[in-house]
């Protein structure tokens, strides 16, 4: 059998999430009780979460919709952390909350390795993996990524605003990521779209998803044939030529831990570099500071993290139980909204404000338990690179239209437009 013939049968058997019977309905729309009725899919949730997270933990820590085939989401830190940790109970077949579930028999690898695989598979898929992303292995890239950051700002020359989302922080870890799966780097348009139909759409009919997933993965076997045609020292030759239980890998699995890299390693870092500037552009007193100080940078990129998380992560129900005072059915979904444990005043003081300076913070914006992100190194890295290099290009910029500036929907939150003023106002 040709590798064609695998991937076509392999993806034909896993790509697709399919309908769960009546549970396949339309979940937005406006929302009439955030504690009976809520969804992270609609323009007040993207646009400030924040506020309705707050009063979720005050009067129903653990919200719950009809919507999506039926979810709930944990506001406090204990919560979130006691599904993160319970993969008993938890399964992490599907991460993305939408309007259809993948089939039970997906477990316990899932569609995208390692992060949607459950025990026992998942310690051996994700250490496959570590290293690759290393302190050591991530250290080799901040040259390059340094170099890309100034480029990038080059081309700003004699503009007075620019759009530091599209112009400048989605282009870095499209380019990273690029380098490590050995993509061509012109590929990064598609990437953009890759991103908003798997993070962006899951509204969409279950056929159309479908659809728009397989213009992914057919770009996934195209790169995994040059790969198989012309071996190079990257990341996708390596998950080609590795082995598992003494054979390699199959190609779905191959085709799902490449997707996770381009999607969940893109954007990502992408909304926590806008999210960075968006605060300091906001907050001039943060940013001189920065400026004066520039060894503060890591202590503050840290309290970035925190508050402005990018990532929530979805689970899915095993059985039915009875949960910390809710009744939970099987599939029904939860949502892990690392930004709302963030955030949680019972484990960290002044937790609604952005103090730069802090100095305990052990927030979870990689995540808990035994997905906590495992390109957490890279994330840093380049975030780092990347507000290193703008506070030194561009000490003096702020908020060109504040109402101009547009967030993403769903579990990965970030500025999509950030018209940002460069130089005096």
């Amino acid at each position: 059998m040709t590798l064609d013939d695998r991937f076509t049968r392999d993806f034909r058997e896993t790509r697709g999430d399919q309908p769960l019977g009546t549970r396949n309905e339309i979940v937005t729309g406006p929302v009439t009780d955030w504690a009976t009725d809520f969804s992270h899919l609609e323009p007040e949730w993207a646009a400030d979460p924040y506020p309705i997270q707050d009063d979720l933990r005050q009067r129903c820590p653990v919200a719950h919709t009809d919507r999506f085939g039926g979810g709930w989401l944990p506001t406090r830190y204990e919560d979130v952390a006691a599904v993160a940790y319970d993969t008993e109970r938890f399964s992490s077949r599907s991460i993305i909350m939408s309007n259809f579930r993948p089939p039970r028999e997906l477990a316990p690898v899932g569609g995208t390795p390692p992060i949607s695989s459950d025990p026992p598979f998942h310690h051996d898929a994700r250490k496959l993996l570590l290293p690759v992303f290393t302190k050591n292995a991530v250290a080799k890239r901040e040259e390059a990524t340094r170099a890309l950051c100034h480029s990038l700002i080059d081309a700003f020359d004699g503009q007075h605003s620019v759009d530091a989302a599209r112009d400048y922080a989605q282009y870095i870890p499209m380019r990273v990521i690029a380098d490590m799966l050995g993509f061509p780097p012109e590929d990064g348009p598609q990437f953009r779209e890759f991103i908003e139909n798997s993070l962006e759409g899951v509204n969409l009919p279950p056929e159309e998803r479908m659809e728009r997933m397989g213009q992914l993965f057919d770009y996934l076997l195209a790169q995994i044939r040059d790969h198989v045609d012309n071996p190079r020292d990257d990341l996708t030759t390596y998950l080609i030529n590795a082995e598992l239980y003494g054979r390699k890998l199959d190609p779905s699995h191959v085709a799902g831990t490449m997707a996770l890299l381009l999607i969940a390693g893109i954007d990502t870092t992408w909304s926590a570099i806008g999210a960075s500037l968006w605060h300091l552009a906001k907050t001039p007193a943060d940013r001189e500071r920065l400026v004066a100080e520039p060894e503060l940078l890591p202590t503050a990129m840290e309290e970035f993290l925190r508050v402005y998380a990018p990532v929530t992560m979805a689970r899915l129900v095993k059985e039915d139980m009875h949960w910390n005072g809710v009744d939970m059915k099987a599939e029904d979904w939860v949502l892990l909204s690392f930004p709302a444990a963030n955030r949680d005043p019972a484990q960290f003081d002044r937790a609604g404000e952005v103090v730069i300076d802090r100095e305990v913070n052990r927030h979870v914006a990689f995540g808990l338990g035994i997905h906590r992100c495992v390109g957490s190194h890279l994330a840093r890295m380049e975030l780092r690179v990347a507000l290193e290099v703008w506070l030194e290009r561009i000490p003096d910029f702020g908020l060109h239209d504040p109402a101009a500036v547009t967030w993403a929907a769903g579990q990965v939150r970030g500025p999509r437009t950030l018209p940002l003023r460069i130089g005096p106002a």
